[in-house]
């Protein structure tokens, strides 16, 4: 099976997307250069790889559509508030603090375990998966930060699930240190628009009408909707938790 190279394509996200491998597509195409990629290069797919049907996520136009939540928003700043209850006892969006200070806020702290670049493809791949998924830009980057505190090498779990990645996506894809963008956009991708195997934030949204309760059930699998609180059997304080950092509240360890 033949390819042609498109604006922005990279031999890691070609592998990905059609079930391949770098190396396979490098064997296939002797002499090939992933660093010299040319827009309109033919190059050929080891195995007739085809491409994977769209995920879970959908609603992926290119990362051109609205930057949800990136305008508007409170000024942030406070100390932790327990909230507790249903969704309608959490603050509302309107409340949450602006896009600008929750990044000025989180990305000093992602200063602790990620260099200058590293900390730029995460600010890129926020901002690119929440126009091609229209998850809240804000929840996106809320949600790293309680998952990995930013840390793109945080380690994978495995509590009968494997969670990799940025977001401890629902066995998505880990740091790749040979590509780094290209997987610190992918493991943003996969926590946001789900992968094959598990709903991301947007499916969430989708099926509860508030970031609250998919909150919970991106955590847990499930929601006690009287009681956000409720762990289910993970984290209690979770929802409560992001609820503060969408605030743009502070404090001690968080």
């Amino acid at each position: 099976m033949s390819y042609t190279i498109k604006s922005g394509d990279t031999l890691w996200q070609i592998a990905k997307d059609h079930h391949t491998t770098v190396e396979a597509i490098e064997k296939a195409n002797p002499g090939i250069n992933p660093k010299t990629l040319q827009v309109g290069q033919v190059i050929h797919l080891p195995g007739g790889g085809s491409p994977k049907p769209p995920g879970n996520g959908g609603g992926n136009n290119g990362g051109n559509g609205e930057l949800v939540g990136g305008k508007g928003g409170s000024n942030g700043g406070g100390g932790y508030v327990n909230y507790q209850g249903p969704a309608s006892a959490y603050p509302p969006r309107d409340k949450w603090a602006s896009y600008d200070f929750l990044w000025k806020q989180n990305s000093a702290l992602m200063k602790f375990n990620d260099n200058p670049q590293e900390i730029q493809w995460i600010h890129e791949a926020i901002e690119k998966v929440s126009r091609s998924s229209g998850v809240d830009v804000r929840c996106i980057l809320c949600i790293i930060v309680q998952e990995s505190g930013g840390n793109v090498r945080i380690p994978t779990t495995n509590n009968g699930v494997r969670n990799p990645g940025l977001m401890q996506s629902h066995n998505g894809v880990a740091f790749d240190p040979a590509h780094p963008k290209e997987s610190i956009l992918q493991m943003v991708r996969d926590g946001t628009e789900g992968t094959k195997d598990g709903d991301g934030l947007k499916q969430l949204h989708k099926k509860y009408g508030n970031y609250y309760e998919a909150f919970r059930g991106y955590n847990s699998g499930s929601v006690n909707k009287a009681n956000l609180n409720d762990p289910v059997g993970a984290t209690g304080d979770y929802v409560q938790k992001a609820a503060n950092r969408l605030m743009g509240h502070s404090w001690p360890g968080m």
